[in-house]
């Protein structure tokens, strides 16, 4: 997403190392309003700062100071639609700075604030089509990520279903000097059905509620080759007792795979809803325990 970098294989690195840096992105994703600084989170995790610098950046991709604007962004993208003003936002999701917002916050959400906060009005997404061992596949994109990713039955349909989730955006097929990234973005695509880890993460540009918000990027905790309950997710999401919610969020997921609503199950060992077919879902969690095993 403009957004953290997940990692789906198996780490080298100590379980230790890689538990606390795991607490320490748990810690800031729950307030990232909070004013961190590196010595903090270094007494926290119980590591000298430049060995949390140098870990931090191996496992999780960005470096904590990274970590947390990326956070501070995702509190940013669900606080816009329902605050006063998109100042008041600004503030309000941790930043210090509207001026520094401004200056580079459209390279991360993909559209200005007032943009984000107009539902996309005026936003440019360009889409392209492909084939998969599991289907057709749509891709729709801003100039700064994938904001849509969704199997169908044919192009005809995918491009119905973008035009419902994205009604205020400007809608274009995706133009030839495009066409390498889209490529580019078939093969990870292709290393994720497989049930494979790609060697990149592709770059999201995701919008919802504060409270789908929060389900997802629970979602992507989920390492590969694992599941977990729908009410096991509300608990690790903050919502223990919104179970209901939490499964209505997975449903609300726009982009297939990337955002791994396919590792959760039910309770009862059940394999639960998948909006693109319980036949993907089961394929899905199988190459990827496969690929595990």
């Amino acid at each position: 997403m403009g957004a953290m970098k997940t990692i789906c294989h198996k780490s080298r690195t100590r379980p230790r190392i890689a538990e606390r840096i795991r607490r320490l992105c748990e810690l800031i994703a729950r307030d990232p309003t909070r004013r961190y600084t590196l010595q903090a989170l270094a007494a926290e995790a119980a590591m000298s700062p430049f060995h949390l610098q140098r870990s931090f950046k191996r496992l999780v991709g960005v470096t904590p100071k990274e970590f947390i604007d990326s956070e501070r962004l995702r509190t940013l993208k669900s606080r816009l639609r329902g605050a006063a003003s998109v100042t008041e936002a600004i503030y309000d999701a941790g930043f210090g700075s509207a001026s520094r917002v401004y200056e580079r916050v459209d390279t991360r959400l993909g559209m200005t604030p007032k943009q984000y906060r107009a539902g996309g009005a005026g936003v440019d997404i360009s889409y392209a089509s492909g084939a998969t061992t599991l289907g057709r596949v749509m891709i729709g994109a801003t100039d700064r990520g994938i904001c849509f990713l969704q199997f169908g039955n044919n192009d005809e349909e995918l491009q119905r279903t973008l035009a419902r989730e994205y009604p205020h955006a400007r809608l274009t097929p995706m133009p030839p000097d495009q066409r390498g990234a889209f490529d580019d973005w078939m093969r990870v695509l292709a290393q994720r059905i497989e049930g494979e880890a790609p060697q990149v993460e592709l770059p999201l540009d995701i919008r919802g509620s504060a409270f789908q918000m929060k389900v997802w990027k629970t979602l992507l905790t989920i390492p590969c080759g694992a599941v977990a309950s729908y009410g096991e997710l509300a608990r690790r999401a903050g919502e223990p007792s919104a179970v209901r919610a939490v499964a209505n969020a997975c449903a609300a997921n726009r982009i297939a795979i990337l955002i791994p609503c396919h590792r959760v199950i039910r309770g009862d060992g059940g394999l639960g809803g998948y909006r693109w077919g319980l036949a993907r879902k089961r394929t899905l969690l199988d190459r990827e325990r496969s690929s595990r095993s």
